[in-house]
């Protein structure tokens, strides 16, 4: 059960100087549309889930609001920051970088900030990898490309050689751009601070195309990856209804959580099955999917599935391919997998099968952000930015219930966010496509 403490955010001290947005904060008040920053935004969303939990309205755990705050931490004048992005390529990471920079700039008067090159491997110093300055005109347009600048990278490293570097450089505030593997790292690197007695802020802005990581209404970019596979599914039904028995295959992202795939199939629905890691499926038997898929070509003449890429692992044999430089385990393709059997059970019945197996996963990441996803990046960047200048540390930022928050670290990364079996997207996915709530 969360507690008060588990949402507590480290600070690295007291806050005694004026910010320079203290002008703009004195005559605002408590709205439904603003939330002060010594108030709270409660965890539960639900009466039921509060009387559950034992709290009254004075105990109840919240969230410390984002925002800018009337006193700050660092002097902006004196202060040095640092920008990483790591992991796989998401829509929007050029977003938050250019907000970052912006409001660093702009509202704060920040004038040194560094950008460190492909992930954790731009700290140190054997990779060889330069070190970008920020500065609003370097970053200006870069929102309209997908990617990241800074470049991106898998792999954890030494965290006492990245506070080597960021004391070289008299780095005050780190601002990291990453998923789960990234946030740990940084809890790592702030870790090392904190042993070394330094006052240095470590601030994360969750970056999950699968829109894994709890506590946050929705990581950025999903809103554009599930817009983009979309055209994918699209393009199955199209060719399954152009031949005899036609079939379309699309795999899509979504390692231990089929958010894309539920969100994409909602939007654009023409698929007939929908298969996300959290849903257990069979495929053989009376019952199983081959065979139901089978019935339907027959009797309607197509079909189109959609397949998380973490959907049916354990239906496939041997032992797995071990895991990524992330530490991410390696998944067999259920694409592929599900092609070929398809295929065999459809000659095992003699009847024709025109299969078109799409895989659009690389295309998807590398788009630029949508206009909703590129509102949602500038608004994480700038209250990471008001975090990191107030001296909170060890935390990320998100949106719960609509609320922009600070959230600690530990919870950000205390289990994955997953499509819940019995709740109600699930059960839209179901009325949407008319698959059974279950494969016996």
């Amino acid at each position: 059960m969360i507690t008060a403490a588990d949402l507590d955010v480290k600070a690295l001290g007291p806050c005694r100087i004026d910010s320079p947005l203290k002008p703009l904060l004195e005559s605002r008040a408590t709205t439904a549309h603003y939330v002060a920053e010594d108030d709270r935004v409660f965890f539960h969303d639900t009466a039921r889930l509060a009387a559950e939990s034992g709290c009254t309205l004075e105990t109840l755990p919240g969230f410390e609001p984002a925002g800018p705050r009337r006193s700050i931490f660092f002097d902006p004048a004196k202060m040095r920051a640092g920008i990483v992005t790591c992991g796989g390529l998401c829509p929007g990471l050029n977003d938050v970088i250019r907000g970052i920079v912006m409001e660093l700039t702009h509202h704060y008067g920040v004038q040194r900030i560094y950008g460190f090159r492909n992930g954790y491997q731009g700290f140190i110093p054997r990779y060889g990898h330069d070190v970008l300055d920020l500065t609003p005109d370097r970053v200006s347009t870069i929102d309209e490309e997908g990617g990241t600048i800074l470049g991106t990278s898998r792999g954890s490293q030494d965290p006492n050689e990245i506070v080597d570097c960021l004391e070289r450089m008299n780095i005050n505030a780190l601002f990291v751009i990453g998923g789960d593997g990234s946030i740990r790292g940084a809890m790592q690197i702030a870790a090392a601070i904190a042993e070394r007695g330094q006052k240095i802020a470590v601030v994360g802005i969750p970056k999950t195309i699968d829109n894994d990581i709890p506590y946050i209404d929705q990581s950025f970019g999903f809103q554009t990856a599930f817009g983009e596979a979309t055209h994918s599914i699209k393009a199955a039904h199209v060719e399954a209804k152009a031949s005899p028995n036609g079939v379309g295959l699309v795999k899509l992202m979504g390692r231990h959580s089929g958010f894309i795939a539920c969100y994409a199939s909602l939007a654009e629905p023409d698929a007939n099955y929908v298969l996300i890691p959290e849903v257990p499926f069979v495929l053989d038997g009376p019952c199983g999917l081959l065979e139901g898929l089978l019935k339907r070509v027959k009797h309607r003449g197509h079909a189109v599935i959609v397949a998380a890429e973490g959907a049916g692992q354990d239906l496939l044999a041997g032992e797995g391919n071990g895991v990524d430089a992330s530490g991410n385990q390696r998944l067999q393709d259920i694409g592929l997998y599900l092609k070929s059997r398809i295929t065999d059970h459809f000659a095992a019945a003699d009847v024709e099968l025109n299969l078109k197996y799409i895989d659009p996963s690389y295309v998807i990441r590398s788009v630029p952000a949508n206009p909703y996803d590129s509102v949602y990046c500038l608004r994480l960047a700038q209250n990471a930015v008001h975090a990191a200048l107030a001296g909170r540390t060890e935390m990320v930022v998100g949106r719960w219930h609509g609320r922009y928050v600070h959230i600690p670290m530990p919870l950000a990364v205390s289990h994955r966010n997953q499509v819940a079996p019995n709740g109600d997207l699930w059960l839209a996915v179901l009325e949407a496509t008319g698959q059974p709530r279950s494969f016996c």
